[in-house]
């Protein structure tokens, strides 16, 4: 049995999810936050056994698209200098999926 943990943008989660409880897959969600852009995300863990892992990853990456956005970084030029925003694109979306050997799986 393996656990997958799968980090989503929180756009991404509900169609995620749905899709997921379509296929019977239980899931527990966990709200999270990014350390770069410190926005929402949403941590999913699934247990599924072994034979079932690339199902899962193949519903995550069809769902979880990567795109682009601009956001503003903030500059200083010189100290004392006033804050100057400065446009920068960055990719967001997408999944970070990490998967967990379970030594032992108990439903009570």
């Amino acid at each position: 049995m393996k656990l997958i943990v799968a980090i989503v943008q929180d756009q991404d989660a509900p169609t995620l999810i749905d899709e997921l409880t379509e296929k019977e897959y239980r899931i527990t969600k966990l709200a999270s936050t990014g350390g770069f852009l410190k926005s929402g995300n949403t941590t999913l863990l699934i247990g599924v056994e072994d034979e079932k892992v690339e199902e899962v990853i193949d519903i995550v990456e069809s769902t979880c698209k990567t795109r682009e956005i601009t956001t503003s970084l903030l500059t200083v030029s010189m100290p004392g200098d006033t804050y100057i925003p400065y446009p920068l694109e960055v990719k967001v979306g997408g999944a970070t999926i990490f998967i967990l050997d379970v030594e032992k799986y108990v439903r009570l």
